[in-house]
């Protein structure tokens, strides 16, 4: 039997622990919603739920006396059923889950906020619905963070006094709980016994907060001895690759619109067979493309079919979540879970399957990259390339009808690169699925890829094999994307030649040039650079400068005059390091050669 004198503490105790649970319950549900929630009322409702925060106590205890007040409806109605709140016990958890609730709220949101959200993406693409994500992938990322709050709220709760002097009373034994009774103590005088009640206090909260840091301190040293990198072993491209059932030809037929501020996304194309490439410059789209067929981006119109199978079409309001979708996507980040190992991450998408067959799956796909070796180490013990590999084995394990590929090898080395590219290539040529591989670099897109779609801004600006669109680029954003870096504009067309303004020559062309022709382009290891010519677009041109590369020489010329200072060059030439050591010796005025049959007539 606890004393009396006591009874403060056990009343706070009590209060504290049902008023953070009420408020852990409250602030992880309303940090979900506003998480997710960007909508035009987020600003107001976030300043509603923190409130409490900044308002004096004894004005939120006033609020809570209108609601709950015997003269109030809420208050009367309860009444009806024989609940009274004002002065009793209940009014102290209301009172204080109320003030509690901003700070496990707002403390929790951050957290929230912190998580990778390619992450919950990642985790959405391998089947999980959204408690799965909340459960499994969201709070224990985020728990360090929930932790505090939930503390905060406890210490808050502890310390409440205003607002439950207001809405409860101070009622010995009922409702007087430890700040309450300092108050009291005070006012009659009694200093020393007002004293003892606040130290108890500190007491209590900074054992709960020493307990967090503990905690938390205990989580960062076993994070941080997981995350000793071992060095990047090179496989073998030969590997014992599952096969994979042969049917009617994969296909994927995408054609969608979405609009976002200042950016529209237009995008049609059809991947069948082989690798599909997305090839353009940051900001054209391919990112936005990838995710809006995994179902991560909900397309404004449009539609796609995935080997005969709608995963989205605005007309009819078909629109496949994306757990449903069976798309595979390998994120540019890899988005592995860091609370995971390897093995639990290959596993993740797995989970409708008997255990037996996840453990056959995870075998199987780990000998396939082998990765036997690193199944039990975390993300932050695995290098780059080991990350990627265990990221393929994810989204290959679940057997998805399409795989997507964003920037795979981007965070690479270019040895490494190299390397994983032709396991990469070994291991989709035994897979039986639509692949859509993204890049910004075109010798990665021609070497690993047999069709392209160009995107500029948003928009399909080449389509077709990878051959036809390097040999005869249409327009100077695919040229320029393609590698080509001389351009000039065009002033005046004849049946077979134009005028280059930019360049001040006429060039002949092999063929007919269109009257549409805008552009003139020539790619720099084109140019040709001889002491003298006669050949057809051979122009007398001066070295501004040359810039040396490992393995070529590209200079800088100026046409037709020798360059003057702050003069510009015309054009870039690449040539061999031996080519430039003889041309370097050979007096000036050079002859720079165009040849008509390497001209690229373009379009705006």
């Amino acid at each position: 039997m606890i004393p009396a004198d006591f009874a403060p503490l056990w009343i706070s105790l009590k209060t504290s622990a049902a008023a953070t649970a009420c408020a852990f319950i409250l602030g992880l549900a309303a940090a979900r919603a506003m998480s997710r929630y960007h909508g035009k009322l987020h600003g107001l409702i976030d300043g509603v739920f923190l409130l409490p925060l900044v308002l004096p106590p004894t004005v939120v205890g006033f609020f809570l006396l209108l609601l709950f007040g015997r003269a109030s409806s809420v208050g009367h109605a309860l009444e009806q059923i024989g609940l009274t709140i004002a002065f009793s016990w209940p009014a102290t958890v209301i009172t204080a889950t109320v003030i509690a609730f901003p700070l496990m709220y707002r403390t929790t949101l951050g957290a929230f906020e912190q998580v990778n959200p390619n992450l919950l993406d990642a985790a959405r693409t391998l089947g999980a619905g959204e408690w799965r994500v909340f459960r499994r992938i969201l709070l224990p990322l985020a728990w360090p963070g929930v932790l505090a709050g939930t503390v905060l709220a406890f210490a808050r709760s502890l310390g409440e006094f205003g607002a439950t002097l207001m809405l409860a009373g101070n009622i010995p034994g009922r409702t007087q709980t430890m700040p309450i009774a300092v108050f009291f103590a005070a006012e009659d005088g009694d200093m020393q016994r007002a004293l003892a009640w606040v130290i108890l206090i500190v007491g209590i909260s900074l054992a709960s907060i020493a307990l967090m840091n503990y905690w938390g301190r205990t989580r960062r040293i076993t994070s941080a001895a997981l995350a000793v990198l071992a060095p990047e072993p090179l496989v073998s491209a030969s590997l014992p690759i599952p096969a994979t059932p042969a049917g009617n030809p994969p296909e994927l037929d995408v054609d969608l619109t979405k609009r976002y501020p200042g950016f529209d996304l237009r995008v049609a194309f059809t991947a069948s067979g082989g690798a599909l490439g997305l090839l353009g410059a940051s900001g054209s789209g391919k990112s936005l493309t990838l995710r809006s067929i995994a179902g991560l981006e909900i397309a404004d119109s449009g539609r796609m079919v995935l080997n005969s199978r709608t995963l989205f079409d605005s007309k009819s309001r078909v629109c496949l979540s994306p757990a449903e979708r069976r798309v595979g996507l390998v994120f540019q980040d890899y988005a592995l879970f860091p609370h995971l190992t390897a093995r639990d991450n290959i596993a993740f998408g797995l989970h409708r399957l008997s255990a037996e067959e996840r453990h056959n799956r995870v075998r199987l796909w780990a000998r396939t990259l082998q990765i036997e070796l690193l199944l039990d180490r975390y993300p932050g013990a695995l290098s780059g390339g080991q990350k990627q590999r265990v990221a393929l084995a994810r989204a290959l394990v679940m057997e998805p009808e399409a795989l997507l590929l964003d920037e795979p090898f981007s965070a690479l080395d270019p040895h490494l690169r190299r390397h994983l590219e032709e396991q990469l290539k070994e291991i989709l040529s035994h897979y039986h699925g639509v692949t859509v591989f993204v890049t910004h670099d075109r010798d990665e897109a021609y070497r690993f890829c047999e069709d392209l779609v160009v995107l500029t801004d948003g928009t399909v600006a080449a389509a077709g094999p990878k051959r036809e669109i390097f040999a005869r680029p249409q327009s100077v954003a695919v040229a320029r994307l393609t590698g080509c870096k001389n351009f000039s504009t065009v002033s005046g067309v004849a049946d077979n030649s134009l005028r280059a303004a930019d360049w001040n020559c006429t060039l002949r062309a092999s063929g007919h040039v269109a009257r549409d022709t805008s552009f003139v382009g020539i790619r720099a290891h084109h140019v040709l650079i001889a002491p003298q010519s006669s050949e057809p677009n051979a122009f007398p041109c001066w070295l501004v400068r040359h810039v040396e590369s490992p393995f070529e020489t590209t200079l800088y010329l100026h046409l037709h005059t020798p360059p003057q200072p702050g003069d510009g060059p015309h054009l870039e030439a690449e040539i061999a390091h031996a080519a430039w050591a003889d041309l370097s010796q050979t007096p000036q005025p050079w002859t720079a050669i165009l040849d008509p049959a390497r001209l690229l007539l373009l379009r705006e």
